[in-house]
């Protein structure tokens, strides 16, 4: 085995040497002396610089971004997110990505824990503890911040979230062809919802026997009968749809699609091209995730048209496609993309747009929107449920936020005829 020199440092180059003599022939096997040979240095310097080869284990793990800079980035992100699911969300997805990019190490660590010395379980406990601090902190920030109440202190709510995570990896990278979940949306998912809201719950009198026209119960609906309505102005959505339009036209297609059908993210990205049905007299959309149903893609949004039934940002967008793709929005590499990457798609046409409060924009608010706009143009709730997959309960904060609007337009014209 041979690693050629490089100008990388000395450092760097121990801790690729490492990297490859850990996955091919795992850690316990390894020798220090292999090590420094294949990084082409004496081993007294690795010696020198970690201390032993627990140490440089742990160096790779922290290099690797598993625990690199993680209080930092935590403090930046806890800025970035609206609300604690999505704080949750941004995290698990990022310790995932990170953790994936070192699968044969990780495959290592595990299949010779029990091998190890004291010292070195020891010394990977301790980089574990103080990562966990650093995610406590983040998620004590947002759910203060949020005013929620907490059932568990900060650092056993993010131990557990720890321990599902690695669990959740850990499978995926020793087993084949499991059930337990569809894909890592669907886990992510499942584990928001956990840590929101628990595993089970006494089921109240009053809707014992009721069944909801969406099976999955989706996380923003149940949050929306306790939480306020994050509807967006007229003149912000209007910017939003601008900004798309600029990005190219998918991102002006996803925008006019959020604000115009008023979809969840898992709609979306399951949408393919045949699920439009489209002519002169309409335009639908057929959702196949959590409450079928068929929606209509509005031409009016919050005052402004954006194109007709056939001629519109949606139209257009696939009228351009020349690939075989079914699926509705692609990514980079012309394949279905995630919810992830639609909201980085969300990210990018709202770039330095922020809510009249000042804080930043959630893709869950275009859903909000169109719900209080669908509202305020007459349409009832019975209708409304039928359209958003919704019970007319988990719709009422949207009805009163409708009214508080309607009344605020109606105080402007009589003040304007005064």
């Amino acid at each position: 085995m041979h690693m050629p020199r490089t100008n990388s440092s000395t450092r760097q180059r121990l801790v690729n040497a490492a990297l490859e003599l850990f996955r091919s022939q795992g850690v316990i096997e390894t020798t220090t002396r292999q090590i420094a040979e294949l990084a082409q240095v004496n081993e007294v310097t690795l010696f020198r610089q970690f201390g032993s080869k627990q140490g440089l284990l742990l160096a790779l793990i922290e290099d690797s971004a598993v625990f690199t800079h993680l209080g930092e980035s935590l403090r930046t992100q806890v800025n970035q997110t609206s609300h604690v699911d999505e704080a949750l969300r941004n995290y698990a997805s990022d310790r995932l990505k990170a953790l994936e990019k070192i699968p044969d190490l990780l495959r290592s660590v595990v299949g010779e824990a029990g091998q190890y010395t004291v010292e070195n379980r020891r010394a990977l406990g301790r980089g574990i503890t103080l990562a966990n601090r650093d995610v406590a902190h983040y998620l004590a920030t947002v759910i203060e911040r949020e005013q929620l109440h907490c059932r568990l202190p900060a650092e056993k709510l993010s131990s557990l979230l720890n321990v599902m995570l690695f669990g959740y990896l850990v499978i995926e990278l020793t087993s084949e062809f499991h059930e337990l979940w569809e894909n890592r949306e669907d886990f992510l998912e499942s584990l928001v919802e956990v840590f929101l809201y628990g595993a089970v719950s006494p089921l109240p009198e009053s809707s014992a026997g009721a069944v909801s026209l969406d099976k999955e119960t989706p996380l923003e609906a149940r949050k929306n009968s306790n939480e306020k309505v994050a509807d967006l102005p007229a003149s912000l959505v209007r910017s939003i749809l601008l900004q798309a339009k600029k990005q190219g036209l998918q991102d002006y297609a996803l925008a006019y699609v959020l604000f115009g059908a008023g979809l969840r993210p898992q709609e979306v990205v399951a949408l393919e091209r045949s699920h439009q049905i489209i002519d002169e007299h309409q335009h639908l959309l057929q959702i196949t995730q959590g409450a079928v149903r068929q929606v209509p893609v509005n031409q009016w949004i919050m005052g402004k048209r954006y194109g007709s039934y056939i001629r519109n940002p949606l139209s257009q967008w696939l009228k351009s496609r020349k690939d075989e793709q079914l699926a509705m929005f692609v990514n980079e590499e012309g394949q279905r993309f995630s919810e992830e990457e639609l909201r980085a798609f969300w990210q990018t046409f709202t770039s330095g747009l922020l809510t009249p409060e000042g804080q930043p924009l959630f893709v869950e608010q275009a859903r909000q929107t169109w719900c209080v706009e669908m509202l305020m143009k007459g349409i009832d709730l019975e209708d409304l449920s039928i359209l958003s997959g919704w019970d007319t309960t988990q719709l009422h904060p949207y009805a009163r936020r409708g009214r508080e609007k309607a009344a605020l337009e109606r105080a402007l014209r009589l003040d304007q005829k005064a």
